[in-house]
C-alpha cells in the first residue's frame, strides 16, 4: 500500500495569482490578494503531489489536518511556489511540512496531515 512513502519525499505545485483566486472573490476578505483559502489549497496539491505519486494506484490519500501562517500578502499576477515534504510517517497517517513563496518572499508556511485510504473501501462507506 504505501511501502514507497518515506521521510524527505517531495511534492511541488505552481500558480499564478488570478483575480479568482483572490480574497475578495473567495470570500476570505475584501482585497484583491491572494487570499489563505487558495494559498492552502496549492499547498494541499503539493502534499498531494508528494503523497500519492509514492502509492498504489488502489489508495489515495485524504487531508485531515491543516496548521497554516500566511505571512505576506501577493499581487495578482504573481508566481507562487508551494512545496510539501514528508516529516513522519506513523502507519496511514503522514504528516508533511508545508511551505509557499510568491516572487518576492515566503509567503505561508506550516503544517499538514493526510491519511492513506483504500480507494474502493472509501466510495463504498460514502455510497451508504
Amino acid at each position: 500500500m504505501n511501502e514507497g512513502i518515506r521521510v524527505g519525499l517531495i511534492g511541488e505545485a505552481y500558480t499564478t495569482v488570478s483575480e479568482a483566486e483572490t480574497a475578495r472573490i473567495l470570500g476570505s476578505g475584501s482585497l484583491d490578494v491572494y487570499a489563505t483559502p487558495a494559498m492552502i489549497s496549492l499547498m494541499e496539491q503539493a502534499a498531494v503531489t508528494a503523497v500519492d505519486s509514492a502509492l498504489e494506484s488502489t489508495h489515495a490519500s485524504v487531508g485531515i489536518e491543516i496548521n497554516i501562517r500566511h505571512l505576506a500578502a501577493t499581487p495578482i499576477g504573481e508566481q507562487i511556489s508551494a512545496m510539501a515534504e514528508i516529516t513522519h510517517v506513523d502507519g496511514k497517517r503522514v504528516r508533511l511540512e508545508v511551505r509557499a513563496w510568491d516572487e518576492q518572499e515566503m509567503i505561508g508556511e506550516g503544517s499538514h496531515t493526510r491519511y492513506i485510504i483504500d480507494i474502493d473501501q472509501f466510495l463504498e462507506r460514502l455510497e451508504r
